[in-house]
């Protein structure tokens, strides 16, 4: 025996289906603030962690105006003389 779906079960879904998405759209913009306010919390204290790591770490300490340098610059680097000449140019109008 075969059965038919009624029109006002139908009807009766389509509603229900609608009801449920508009509920959800409003309660997502109510509640959307508080949660991205809650994930970017959890996101700073995450990133405070590290960094709070990384500073603890002993660096030397240095008399203000005191210049160091960490990395000599290589002196076997030398530019290419060969590769051209520079032009210097007029834009015509």
């Amino acid at each position: 025996m075969t059965q038919y779906a009624s029109f006002v079960g139908f009807a009766r879904t389509i509603l229900i289906i609608l009801l449920i998405y508009y509920g959800v759209k409003i309660l997502t913009r109510i509640f959307a603030p508080y949660l991205m306010r809650y994930i970017s919390k959890k996101a700073e204290k995450r990133f405070g962690q590290q960094f709070g790591n990384y500073q603890n770490q002993e660096q030397p300490k240095q008399k203000e105006g005191e210049i160091s340098i960490d990395k000599m610059p290589d002196e076997n680097k030398s530019s290419n003389k060969g590769v051209g000449e520079y032009v210097d140019y007029e834009e015509i109008d």
